[in-house]
């Protein structure tokens, strides 16, 4: 069971606008299993922290193999573009931040990861390499 970890100051806080500034996650490898069943197939995770400390991500795990959707970063925008509109979803969890560590940020089209390893061994849990970007920025199509 993960322990409460209150979230990084690089967290952003709140709902981003269209545009705005979020975190990019993977789970923890400690992750309740609760968050370790949702989060599965090198899923692309974005989202921001709320006062309580918990943290609200919303995914994308291309469980209907759309070749749009191959590589993680386009699951990352997609669940990005959900998240800033607000848009109905299933694939949205709000857990405690212990469940998560942050790899990076997005904002708008562009990606900024700061934890390539971390991510890279997330990708390899699920056989998912070669949807790894190539670099640590990465944009949108």
């Amino acid at each position: 069971m993960a322990t409460l970890i209150t979230f990084g100051k690089d967290t952003p806080i709140e709902r981003p606008d269209p545009g705005g500034r979020a975190a990019v996650f993977i789970p923890h490898n400690d992750a309740d299993e609760a968050v370790r069943d949702v989060l599965k197939n090198g899923s692309g995770m974005v989202g921001f922290g709320n006062p309580d400390g918990t943290v609200t991500v919303y995914f994308e795990n291309n469980r209907f193999n759309d070749s749009a959707l191959h590589s993680w970063g386009s699951k990352c925008f997609k669940a990005y573009d959900r998240m800033v509109k607000n848009a109905p979803t299933t694939n949205k969890i709000t857990a405690d931040a212990g469940n998560f560590v942050q790899i990076g940020l997005i904002e708008g089209s562009e990606i900024l990861v700061t934890e390539m390893t971390q991510l890279h061994k997330w990708l390899q849990k699920w056989n998912m390499m070669d949807t790894a970007p190539e670099a640590n920025q990465v944009y949108a199509n």
